[in-house]
């Protein structure tokens, strides 16, 4: 059986831990390095205090991860950009859940990626990866007489908005009809706006609580209206899916990613 070496970077906020307890269940993986912000008080403590089955220390360096290993991140663009230069120097793979980066952060993953294998996904849950799929064949089915609207929550501490998810779902719909959602998308609206703009694909962001991730597609039609909806109740789905794909980039020396590669959907 072949070991997968895991790096996991946040190592004590909420998704390191869930990503800890999920390598450590995972006969098939092993955890060999720890990352965390330089200021934070995790640095130097033993990755067991946060759920990890080895005694690695916690580093802010990314240079503490072996040749070979992958880095699994869900932290924030810049932080992830960082470690990026970093895994590209050392031969490190990754798996990125990080969300909100704009056009150049993106344009820099897909370049790292010629060096590296990476994959990069918005979500790493099977279930949303799985309606993913779906909606390409709603989109296209739907494609007439349908209006379209994205409606996602999160907790209150999130700091993007729509998610990264969110506009994943618009970005294949958009695809699916043969369109940009960059064309398409309206991501606010506010007073006297008039009639809605046939073709549109509209977004609503809602925060509040500890909402995991709610996410929900709508297909408005005449007399008729389909909705496709997926919602977490806990993180530990995306900590699965990430070990997996960690996984799956085992022996790839690079290329860019995404869930629908990993499960086999593409």
């Amino acid at each position: 059986m072949t070991v997968s070496q895991i790096a996991i970077a946040g190592a004590s906020g909420k998704m390191g831990r869930m990503l800890f307890e999920a390598c450590a269940s995972d006969a098939e993986t092993t955890l060999v390095a720890a990352l965390d912000a330089p200021h934070s008080a995790a640095i130097g403590v033993s990755a067991k205090v946060f759920g990890g089955n080895t005694d690695v220390a916690v580093a802010a360096d990314a240079a503490s991860v072996p040749c070979g290993a992958v880095l699994i991140d869900f932290t924030r663009p810049e932080a992830t950009l960082a470690y990026l230069d970093a895994c590209v120097a050392g031969g490190v793979g990754m798996v990125i859940g990080t969300t909100g980066f704009d056009d150049a952060g993106k344009a820099k993953i897909a370049e790292a990626a010629k060096k590296i294998p990476i994959v990069f996904s918005p979500n790493y849950s099977v279930g949303v990866n799985t309606v993913f799929k779906l909606l390409e064949l709603a989109a296209k089915s739907l494609n007439e007489g349908y209006d379209i609207e994205i409606l996602e929550m999160h907790h209150r501490m999130k700091v993007d908005a729509p998610s990264g998810t969110a506009l994943k779902l618009g970005e294949i719909i958009a695809e699916a009809q043969a369109t940009k959602l960059a064309d398409r998308a309206v991501y606010a609206r506010e007073g006297h706006t008039g009639e809605r703009k046939n073709g549109t694909i509209g977004f609503a962001a809602l925060r509040g609580g500890d909402v995991v991730g709610d996410h929900t597609v709508v297909f408005a039609g005449v007399g008729e209206r389909i909705e496709i909806t997926h919602k977490s109740a806990s993180r530990a789905t995306y900590a699965v899916g990430a070990i997996r794909a960690a996984k799956f980039l085992q022996g790839k020396s690079n290329g860019l990613f995404d869930m629908h590669d990993v499960l086999g959907l593409s």
